[in-house]
């Protein structure tokens, strides 16, 4: 996996790093079982403390999509749907508020949301959305 940050950026280093590495589990670029680099090795190759990186990790771990211990280091695991759903749901409330107060109506919402989920689409099952 080729993970960029942008040092420059308004979303802090940490943010960027856990966001990349959410997206390439749903891209199928990472799976369970798969291995990241130690915090230190991340922050070498990107040039930044490696307390930032272990901040994403911690992140990712309080999230229930990385496993981390002394052995193994940092590795994804899944989570059930259900054991995330209920958190999931708070955050989109939140960001379809975010959306509704910059301006977006909801067809502009919906037709981003379906953007979204069809980048993922060849690693995942399609919604049917014919009614």
């Amino acid at each position: 996996m080729i993970l960029s940050v942008d040092l420059t950026g308004e979303v802090p280093i940490y943010q960027q790093i856990r966001d990349r590495v959410v997206e390439a589990i749903a891209s199928g670029e990472l799976v369970e079982g798969d291995s990241l680099p130690s915090t230190r090795q991340l922050a070498v190759d990107l040039g930044i403390n490696f307390h930032t990186v272990n901040k994403a990790y911690d992140l990712l771990r309080r999230e229930g999509l990385l496993l981390i211990n002394r052995k193994s280091g940092a590795v994804i695991q899944a989570r059930t749907p259900a054991q995330f759903a209920v958190e999931w749901q708070a955050r989109l409330t939140t960001l379809l508020a975010e959306a509704i107060a910059h301006g977006l109506d909801d067809q502009a919402v919906l037709e981003q949301c379906g953007a979204a989920l069809r980048a993922f689409a060849p690693v995942h099952t399609k919604v049917n959305t014919d009614k």
